[in-house]
């Protein structure tokens, strides 16, 4: 029951750590995962995010406190619990964020390595971009932003609606440019998201990183459904905190694993469950762990704080003139015929991915970057996991890209089978507020354009009786819901800074042989969506953890 590494976490994270650690083959590594293996067909079907989320075979059916900005709603929260992770579940979107993300995070740590310049080779490193697929395809700028032959695979979508190309056009005449890649450093415009899928199937980090070279490697063991109770913390005869290993609860029972001499454990297991994890272990904020009958052996403030989510502002439009998913899945026959089209020739809705068609945009002339994104889709529905309207329509969402709100998790129990307390803390700053209702303005600008003229769009949510500002912004937290970003939560930076909750190698204060290599990491969010960051975060990690092993 010794390694040389052990990883808590088979999500996006935790998989290509599991990857690059167990590469050489005098170490030995073991990678824990709560959830199972990812032999549910329906994460492999595109569209089957809809039965992966609230479903507990693979999501941890995680609900946040009520939110005071969202007029006292609680929202679902989903994270996998499945190999893969989140990955598994997610919207399967290829999205870096913007160069300046990048640049503020090397400016607040002190530490260049995460400036845009530094992480770009790593997001080219794991990259398998369709483009480059033809040689001479793609031009000479192009492949100094992507690469070929990784793990990670990106294709175009595949298939289109012309109530989305119309939105385009729409967004076009608002005054947003075109674009074909919202991956070159900035990310402003308006296209087609490009995915992570392989022929119309899924490509989850389980199938990347894990299938079939670690998983062949005689040092490499993968532990499915189980669960980490509390790391083990001793401390040296000079006062020295270190981790030596954790009590894990499996299928078999309780096992306690342990760190060769020189190991690292290495938390990979989210913005939720990494912060969890420490403050069970007795990391935290003092106050709290007591407060729950645990010992403190890392006061460490910050545990937990910093919470950060993109919240997404749901417009939808009734249309005419065209058919859009609402009434094309409305009857067996339509559904038999889209599940004709996949089983045939992989396209069609069952590949879609949750938002098709995106942009990027500014809430202001005033500002330099983008600060709005759009998800915009053909169909349109009252919640998630509930029924398609059945009237024609299309969504648009709006979220702000860099909210100021904070939030945070905080163990409810000393029992790590508890789920924490998450409050995200939702359009808590005046400023969110203000961006929320301009998002809601703008979206209706671009409605107007003479693209969208000839679908007679008519505005069913949130109403175009609603105009001031504190009108529109009640409404956006009756209509807004979580779009499953949440970051920050263990965040990294200087020593100077009280809430560090690690340095900027990922390193735990206070405690040796500790890392976390995770999206909790993020200082602040990235502006865009956030896996496959947290996928180069891992591979920055990585490499330090290699050279530090030399």
């Amino acid at each position: 029951m010794d390694f040389d590494t052990i990883i808590v976490g088979a999500g996006t994270a935790g998989c290509l750590l599991a990857n690059r650690l167990s590469a050489d083959p005098s170490k030995r590594v073991l990678l824990l995962e709560a959830g199972g293996k990812d032999d549910y067909h329906w994460i492999h079907i595109p569209v089957g995010y809809l039965y992966c989320i609230g479903n507990p075979r693979t999501d941890w059916l995680y609900r946040t406190e009520a939110e005071p900005g969202l007029n006292g709603r609680q929202l679902r929260y989903p994270r996998g619990k499945v190999l893969g992770g989140s990955s598994s579940i997610n919207g399967m979107i290829y999205m870096r964020g913007q160069s300046r993300d990048y640049d503020h995070w090397a400016a607040v740590t002190g530490e260049d390595a995460w400036s845009w310049g530094q992480v770009l080779p790593l997001f080219k490193q794991h990259e398998d971009h369709w483009r480059l697929d033809a040689k001479g395809v793609a031009n000479e700028a192009f492949r100094a932003l992507h690469g070929h032959r990784g793990e990670w695979r990106v294709e175009k979508q595949r298939l289109r609606w012309d109530i989305l190309d119309a939105f385009a056009a729409a967004a076009e005449q608002a005054g947003i440019p075109r674009t074909d890649d919202f991956n070159g450093g900035s990310n402003e415009g308006v296209g087609y998201f490009e995915v992570n899928q392989r022929g119309g199937l899924r490509w989850n980090a389980a199938k990347a990183f894990l299938r079939p070279t670690c998983l062949g490697r005689p040092n490499f063991e993968l532990w499915t459904g189980s669960t980490v109770q509390r790391l083990l913390l001793n401390r040296d005869d000079a006062g020295a905190l270190r981790c030596t290993g954790a009590d894990v609860r499996t299928p078999h029972g309780m096992e306690q694993v342990r760190l060769s001499p020189g190991g690292e454990l290495v938390l990979a297991a989210g913005a939720i469950g990494s912060p969890q994890i420490l403050q069970c272990s007795g990391i935290g904020p003092a106050a709290l762990l007591q407060s729950q009958g645990i010992a403190v052996k890392e006061d460490l403030p910050g545990v937990g704080q910093n919470l950060q989510d993109h919240l997404q502002i749901r417009a939808v439009y009734a249309v005419d003139g065209t058919r859009t998913l609402n009434t094309q899945a409305a009857h067996w026959w339509g559904k038999l015929g889209i599940g004709l089209q996949y089983l045939l020739s992989r396209n069609g809705p069952m590949s879609m991915a949750p938002s098709q068609l995106g942009a990027f945009t500014r809430s202001s002339p005033r500002l330099r970057w983008p600060d709005l994104e759009y998800h915009v889709q053909p169909l349109s529905l009252d919640a998630f996991g509930e029924p398609l309207h059945r009237f024609n329509a299309f969504t648009a969402s709006v979220c702000h890209l860099n909210p100021t709100s904070r939030g945070h998790v905080s163990i409810r129990s000393a029992d790590p089978e508890q789920p924490p307390a998450i409050a995200p803390r939702y359009l808590s700053t005046e400023e969110d507020r203000r961006i929320a209702a301009q998002g809601l303005r703008l979206t209706r600008r671009i409605v107007a354009q003479p693209a969208l003229a000839p679908f007679h769009p008519r505005e069913v949510k949130p109403g175009v009786e609603f105009e001031s500002d504190d009108e529109l912004t009640r409404l956006a937290g009756d209509i807004a819901t979580t779009i499953f970003h949440p970051v920050g939560t263990c965040r990294m930076g200087r020593s100077e800074d009280p809430l560090a909750v690690t340095d900027p190698q990922g390193r735990v204060r206070g405690v040796a042989c500790l890392r976390v290599a995770d999206a909790s990491l993020m200082p602040t969010i990235t502006s865009g969506n956030t896996n496959s960051p947290t996928l180069m975060m891992a591979e920055r990690i990585a490499s330090w953890m290699l050279e530090s092993r030399r």
